[in-house]
């Protein structure tokens, strides 16, 4: 109890201290503040980008753990066996997330002529296992497979060649199935990343047979997907393969993970943690140095009052931790409005936008550990920053005082 009192009278010591040199703790404290508020943001800034750049890997990859389905020979099987044996998979192990993909080439019917259109065939859940981000208007809704007029989801490349047709319109797309025209509704509009100046869509399976009336247009066979907790994912896989060669004829299809943490041992983003975690360390240092400097000039200029403070019986250790503490108090209350700033800055939608590219579905939260390195930083500069000085001030004497 003794103990925590001299603690908490420490530390109203040391803040009266500070309202009176509040001129020159506000001039050494700046950088400590805006060191710490640089630390803090770029721990938050990173935090977005990680998820950026996780999610750029789920939209390419699916998500973790997403079993993908092969076949080894299309001339050999059958898509309907196929079909029949995954339908019976997936209600047999109750996997919710499933989607049949593929690609196609569609006949589209454009202002300037006709185009063939790269079209990816997929099921509703598609979006959710991978992550898909529609700019404007909706992914796909399970009664969309029951509409007379197929949805199709395009890019930004297509939808300004139909004219950048407002969405609340319904605009549509006219697609040559062989010797007739099928009338597909513009649902929503698509980012792409890559190859943004080629018009692709995506259309669901179920009305694929409406939009083209060969198969032979496929690009290769489809393949197929399920999304299921990482820990399950092995057995899972194992469980597959031996269920489709007792359907479908040993080696008939290939299961395996496709997702971007199949084969890494190591989490993938961990050099890019590395080099946020040297950059924050870096900013620290530079905040840790200005304030031992100004706080050594400091206790020069104070030499007189600590003499005197001796001269009244304070002992070395009281003075020492005195002069400690001043540092400390200050510095956390630096450290509380950097971290204040930070989150400020970071959950900024203007800096959230520019730095997710309106491609992060999930916008993580300001990270709470980037709030707490902030203070602990904040405090371990304080200290480090005060022991020199706090030291240099227990070797004053009274002596001192008259000299000065």
């Amino acid at each position: 109890m003794n103990a925590l009192a001299a603690l908490w009278g420490a530390i109203v010591e040391a803040w009266q201290e500070l309202r009176i040199h509040r001129t020159r703790v506000l001039l050494s404290l700046i950088g400590v503040g805006v060191a710490v508020c640089a630390l803090s943001s770029v721990v938050g800034v990173a935090n977005i980008a990680e998820q950026g750049m996780r999610e750029g890997n789920e939209r390419s990859g699916g998500r973790p753990a997403l079993i993908a389905v092969f076949p080894n020979d299309s001339s050999a099987t059958s898509e309907e066996r196929l079909d029949a044996a995954w339908d019976t998979i997936l209600k047999r192990h109750g996997i919710r997330y499933s989607s049949k993909v593929g690609n196609v080439s569609l006949p589209i019917q454009f202002r300037d002529g006709v185009t063939a259109v790269m079209a990816q065939t997929v099921d509703q859940p598609y979006a959710t296992m991978h992550r898909t981000v529609v700019e404007q208007g909706r992914w796909f809704q399970p009664a969309d497979e029951q509409l007379l007029a197929p949805p199709i989801i395009v890019n930004e490349a297509f939808w300004r060649r139909l004219g950048s047709p407002p969405l609340a319109e319904h605009p549509t797309a006219t697609v040559l199935n062989g010797e007739s025209k099928v009338t597909a509704v513009v649902v929503g509009v698509m980012k792409t990343p890559y190859s943004p100046d080629d018009a692709t869509a995506i259309v669901l399976n179920a009305s694929l047979d409406r939009l083209a009336s060969s198969r032979g247009l496929d690009f290769g066979a489809p393949s197929l997907e399920a999304w299921v907790p990482p820990e399950i994912a092995t057995p899972m896989v194992t469980a597959i393969t031996s269920e489709f060669d007792r359907a479908l004829g040993t080696g008939a299809i290939s299961v395996n993970r496709n997702d971007y943490l199949a084969h890494l041992d190591q989490d993938p983003l961990w050099y890019f943690k590395l080099i946020v975690g040297g950059i924050a360390v870096l900013i620290l240092l530079l905040g840790a140095l200005g304030l031992v400097n100004i706080a050594m000039v400091t206790v020069r200029h104070r030499i007189r009052e600590i003499g005197v403070r001796r001269s009244f019986g304070a002992t070395g250790a009281r003075v020492f931790f005195a002069v400690m503490m001043e540092s400390v108090v200050a510095t956390v209350v630096a450290g509380a409005a950097g971290v204040a700033l930070s989150v400020l800055v970071v959950k900024n939608p203007w800096v959230e936008e520019r730095l997710g590219g309106g491609m992060i579905t999930d916008m993580p939260p300001y990270p709470v550990e980037a709030a707490v390195l902030g203070l602990v930083a904040a405090t371990a500069v304080g200290a480090l920053a005060g022991l020199l000085p706090a030291l240099v001030a227990v070797r004053v004497k009274v002596i001192d005082a008259i000299r000065y």
